[in-house]
């Protein structure tokens, strides 16, 4: 036995053995025809059969693993046999004179540094990379490759850090797929002094790239398209896109803090230097000459080397710092609506439009004032802006003939001077304003201007309209449909997730039924009107083989189609591009640790808030804070909850999105009401907000069909409409009460300042760290101070315990009362038991605090609002959730209307109404409309 295990081991260890001999003879023959293809140069020293002896090889256990032979003036070819060499890891012949086509190294799948530059090589295979899955360096540059497109099988190098081809005869477009999911480690991407076209990826967003060079392309379009997606590539350390075509304005640069290099000259950008850009500490180059950059010429600290030359852009003077005549800025702020386009940057020059040399197109003044503005047929996009009301003696407005969107601003009623308004032939929506008898507006050729959504009738049901009709007119004399408006395009291709949805429609079983029955999951696309483009097929989202539904097709021009009744909230990506304008700059509202939220408008004039995470927050905790969200606000639905309309989940890209509330945050109008140019908020409207949030949270608590718990409440996440009335927001955190439980146990998360002691400590949430929390949003609410303020001193850091101990006695009370609330005695009377309100919902124990039921009713004992004598709780109060979610907004917006006791300025006429009734809370089971 013994002799057949030795024997047979011996027999193993020889096919090793053999193995080894074999795959060593195989690097041998590769380099014996590397030396060959090379002319065999005596300056390499290469001789002998062992190549692990050779000068510029390394060897580990007798295979090759480095060929340096860079810097040697070498002529020849490299042959098809390097492939062999398969535990290479380190290949260099940069900065000779090769020549020939480059063989494939497909399947070297050890190789990690490539360097291949400045050589005379002839053409690149398509199979080049594949297979390279260790390969972290590769330079290609400065070869006379024939032009070549950068293939796909780049993708298969995942590990890549640095990627280099310029001046190698790149053509094309710069390929998608260079972006942070397939490239997550790239630092350095070089393609510079080629042939390529067309835009920058819309994937670089997120990218690790620190080093981008697409500098002198040579293409007869070369790159061009905006450079807004910049904003989204904060590890830039250096970037050089000169000789380009870029167009548009400069993107937001506050989050490159490591910027140190920015060459942007030789292109055709416009606009203002933003000031983001000079708020850079490391910031040591810039250039911006040869472009057509407005505004102020910006002033760079010393330690930067600013070029741009004078006279090689637009701005209004040549002196770096010096602000602009206002009526320059007051017309760049309404370009900025129209994308700052390169058509009024090349004639709006100077610093005086009404008195300059050259004439500023489409301006007409008389003494200095601006009395018309004709822009007609200026190939305009965008929005109208409603700073052209700042221009208070314009008499004539004419935007007609060009592609813009949007609506109307209703501000520019107030242009007591103005006589003609022509919007004519655009591609505006939403309603027109309601401008005085003597105003001549003229908006024909816009077919959704003027129109209102109406509720839509499924096909067959009393009073629907048959497909392609319309469904009565507008003021405009336009007809329109019935049915609701869609988001943008459908997205009906095989294998696409995101499915359109916006509009959350939903069928109600209270509705008549048509004499078929269809699926409530069905989506019905019904078309606007008959179309003159190519029809597109349309599929029903859901159907399927083995629903019993049967699938639904029509046939539907590429836009403007209707939507009805869907309870998919599942939107496509490119629809939330669309609406964003690209998720641009100018859209955004606000930056938090989740990532941006923009705003979006639909093409009937509809705003909407699109919350998109960062790629970098995509972890587990941020997709579960993702979902979360989604899960609570698709069961709950309250006039003080800020309603979710639908989502996306396409590749990394994670996206909610809101209902638009056009105030912002409270935090604004509390801590920040300067900066944001807004007036502070009088004791009235902060006793109302806080209403507002108390039967929010209150609904959360108990009077939804489940109770769930907020765990975030603070000002950031409470949100103003245009009314001033307030919606709790941010769902992220949001956790289902226990039933039966006292507490439970779950992640600490939240922010500090507002967490309640035994949450912070123990981590166990009930329902009264929310009230906790709106004990802290009171005592804000009272002195203006945030929760956490660290410009006071240690002792007066938290406003908790500061507030508490300023709270004993009278007099040191009202020195915490914020000083722009004007002080009476009634109104301290109320701040008052405000006071006291807050002390007890931030309690120690969470025993001592009340619950929001409580808490809403001593608020609104302090709130005098109109209430019909007899409420009827199923129609005025009490939600519906088999309405459709825009009617239940349009409704409780209506009763925001005629109920809202909020007056304008200067009246102080007051309704006094009962206050709330006892057991009001307790009357309704599922849901809380108020």
């Amino acid at each position: 036995m013994g002799v057949w295990l030795f024997t047979n081991f011996s027999l193993f260890l020889s096919l090793l053995l053999c193995l080894a001999n074999s795959q060593q003879n195989d690097d041998a023959a590769a380099m014996m025809k590397l030396r060959d293809s090379l002319g065999n140069p005596s300056t390499l020293g290469w001789s002998g059969s062992d190549p692990c002896n050779w000068p510029h090889v390394a060897c580990l256990t007798n295979r090759v693993t480095r060929i340096q032979i860079g810097n040697q003036n070498l002529q020849g070819t490299l042959p098809p046999e390097l492939k062999d060499l398969t535990q290479l890891t380190r290949f260099e012949v940069m900065n000779n004179q090769l020549t020939g086509a480059l063989p494939s190294l497909s399947g070297l799948s050890s190789l990690q540094v490539l360097f291949l530059n400045n050589n005379t090589l002839s053409s690149i295979p398509p199979d080049f990379f594949a297979g390279m899955t260790s390969l972290t360096s590769v330079y290609l540059d400065y070869n006379p490759f024939e032009s070549w497109e950068i293939p796909e099988s780049v993708k298969d190098a995942s590990a890549l850090k640095e990627f280099s081809a310029n001046g190698a005869n790149v053509a094309g477009e710069i390929p998608e797929f260079f972006n942070s999911d397939v490239f997550p480690g790239m630092e350095t991407l070089h393609l510079a002094f080629n042939y390529l076209e067309g835009g920058l990826p819309l994937n670089f967003s997120g990218s690790t790239i620190r080093s981008l060079w697409l500098n002198g392309q040579k293409s007869n379009s070369r790159l061009n398209g905006t450079i807004s997606i910049l904003q989204n590539m904060t590890s830039l350390k250096e970037i050089w896109l000169q000789g380009n075509h870029f167009t548009g304005p400069l993107p937001d640069f506050s989050g490159m803090i490591s910027l140190e290099d920015l060459n942007l000259r030789d292109n055709s950008l416009t606009g203002v230097v933003p000031p983001s850009l000079l708020n850079i500490s490391t910031l040591r180059v810039v250039n911006f000459t040869n472009n057509k950059l407005q505004g102020p010429t910006p002033s760079f600290a010393r330690t930067v080397d600013a070029d741009m030359l004078p006279g090689t852009n637009n701005f209004c003077l040549d002196d770096p710092g010096v602000a602009c005549d206002a009526t320059v800025n007051v017309l760049l702020s309404v370009a900025k609506n129209f994308g700052y386009p390169a058509s009024l940057a090349d004639s709006w020059k100077g610093n005086d439009p009404c008195t300059s040399n050259q004439a500023w197109k489409g301006i007409t003044c008389v003494g200095g004032d601006i009395l018309v503005i004709n822009l007609k047929k200026a190939g305009l996009s965008g929005t109208i802006s409603s700073d052209f009301t700042l221009m208070s003696r314009l008499q004539k407005l004419i935007l007609s003939d060009n592609m813009l969107t949007g609506t109307i601003p209703d501000e520019l009623i107030s242009l007591s001077n103005l006589a003609l308004l022509d919007v004519s032939n655009n591609k505006l929506s939403g309603q027109i304003p309601k401008f005085r008898s003597n105003v001549q507006v003229e908006y024909g050729g816009n077919p959704d201007i003027g129109k209102s959504n109406t509720s839509y009738a499924p096909p067959g049901a009393p009073g629907s309209t048959p497909s392609g009709t319309g469904g009565g007119s507008d003021d405009s004399g336009n007809k329109n449909s019935a049915s609701g408006k869609i988001v943008g395009s459908v997205v009906g291709a095989v294998g696409v997730v995101c499915v359109v949805g916006l509009g959350v429609f939903f069928y109600s079983r209270k509705q008549k039924r048509s004499s078929k029955v269809q699926s409530p999951n069905m989506m019905i696309i019904h078309p606007r009107r008959s179309w003159d483009q190519d029809a597109v097929k349309i599929t029903v989202a859901g159907s399927s083989a083995n629903s019993g539904v049967e699938s639904f097709t029509d046939s539907v021009g590429p836009s403007d189609i209707q939507v009805v009744r869907n309870e998919n909230m599942v939107i496509s990506i490119q629809v939330l591009r669309n609406v964003t304008n690209n998720f641009s700059e100018e859209n955004i509202l606000g930056r938090g640790g989740f990532g941006t939220v923009y705003k979006g408008e639909l093409h009937d004039g509809t705003k909407i808030a699109v919350k998109r995470m960062e790629s970098g927050v995509i972890s587990e905790k941020g997709l579960a804070e993702f979902m979360s969200e989604i899960a609570v606000l698709t069961k709950v639905r309250h006039r003080h909850l800020v309603a979710l309309l639908g989502y996306c989940l396409d590749g990394n890209e994670r996206l909610l999105v809101y209902e638009y509330m056009p105030q912002g945050t409270l935090s604004s109008h509390l801590f920040s009401w300067k900066e944001e140019g807004v007036k502070p908020l009088d004791w009235t409207r902060r006793l109302t907000i806080g209403l507002d949030v108390a039967r929010g949270v209150e609904y959360l608590h108990g009077l939804a069909h489940q109770s769930f718990i907020h765990r975030d409440l603070k000002p950031s996440n409470i949100l103003l409409g245009d009314d001033m009335r307030a919606k709790v927001a941010d769902f992220g955190l949001v956790r289902l009460a226990p039933e039966g439980k006292a507490s439970i146990e779950t992640r600490l998360a939240g922010t500090f300042g507002y967490l309640a002691p035994e949450y912070a400590v123990t981590g166990r949430v009930t329902t009264k760290v929310d009230v906790f929390s709106f004990g802290v949003i009171l005592m804000e609410m009272i002195t203006g101070r945030k929760a956490l303020d660290e410009t006071q001193p240690e002792d007066s850091l938290h406003l908790v315990t500061w507030f508490r101990r300023m709270h004993i006695n009278k007099d040191t009370f009202r020195k915490t009362i914020d000083p722009t609330i004007n002080l009476d005695e009634e109104t301290l009377g109320s701040i008052s038991t405000v006071a006291d309100l807050a002390g007890h919902c931030t309690a120690r124990e969470p025993y001592q605090r009340p619950d929001m039921g409580h808490v809403v009713n001593v608020l609104s004992s302090l709130v005098e609002i109109w209430k019909p004598a007899e409420p009827d709780s199923d129609d005025m109060y009490g939600i519906d959730f088999e309405m459709p979610l825009p009617e239940v907004l349009l409704k409780w917006q209506a009763f925001d209307g005629s109920s809202s006791s909020f007056l304008a300025s200067g009246d102080n006429t007051q309704t006094s109404i009962p206050t709330r009734p006892s057991g009001f809370a307790e009357s309704f089971t599922s849901a809380d409309g108020r």
